[in-house]
């Protein structure tokens, strides 16, 4: 490995860091707004609650509030801690992150619309106050999500099957002076058609000659 290359390899490893920096600041920022529309959410549910013109009646919201915190802390988080403990065993990673997404989607629609798919607040008497058919809705609603969870996976079985699948392999000092191996290599970066190494140890860095 010469100069060049090693220089190489420790420019991409520099630009690699600064987009990682980069994406975390994005992501710090991207927190930071949600928590500010959560709280403004909050607050705005908390004003007409208690500065609704309608009579509120304080102890049926809070059994409601309360019933909903046990639930979401004994029944949902369990169960999302399965469902990932699932997911982590059985789906490869390409696809993982998009089996959660779909089932991220599917559960916030079917909870945000539980009462109508499940017939709650009607009158058996006026068919206009649940006028649609809710449980197909939400089927039609699910059935679109998980086409196009379905559509993405395919998408990236075919890109995977038409990349290189083997990594490139090559032999690197691993002990003393003239002592090779058949380890793979390091990944690669082709810039300006020549292959730089990008994931090298100090100590390899400190033994390779120059040519």
């Amino acid at each position: 490995m010469s100069g060049n290359g090693l220089r190489l390899g420790r420019a991409g490893r520099a630009g690699r860091a600064g987009r990682v920096g980069q994406v975390g600041q994005v992501g710090q920022v991207v927190r930071v707004l949600l928590v500010c529309a959560g709280l403004a959410a909050l607050g705005y549910g908390l004003a007409g609650l208690f500065t609704h013109p309608r009579p509120v009646n304080l102890p049926n919201s809070t059994r409601w509030l309360a019933g909903g915190v046990l639930v979401h802390d004994l029944v949902l988080v369990p169960a999302t801690m399965l469902v990932g403990l699932a997911l982590a065993r059985f789906v490869s990673a390409p696809y993982r992150a998009v089996v959660q997404g779909a089932l991220i989607v599917s559960a916030s629609v079917a909870l945000m619309c539980l009462p109508l798919w499940l017939g709650y607040g009607g009158t058996p008497g006026n068919p206009t106050t649940n006028p649609l058919p809710y449980r197909r809705n939400l089927a039609l609603v699910l059935g679109a999500v998980w086409a196009g969870a379905l559509a993405i996976m395919i998408i990236r079985a075919v890109r995977r099957q038409r990349s290189p699948g083997d990594p490139v392999r090559g032999r690197r000092i691993s002990g003393g002076e003239g002592e090779l191996d058949d380890e793979p290599a390091a990944a690669v970066d082709v810039v300006d058609g020549h292959a730089a190494a990008v994931r090298l140890d100090d100590a390899a860095h400190d033994r390779q000659p120059e040519t």
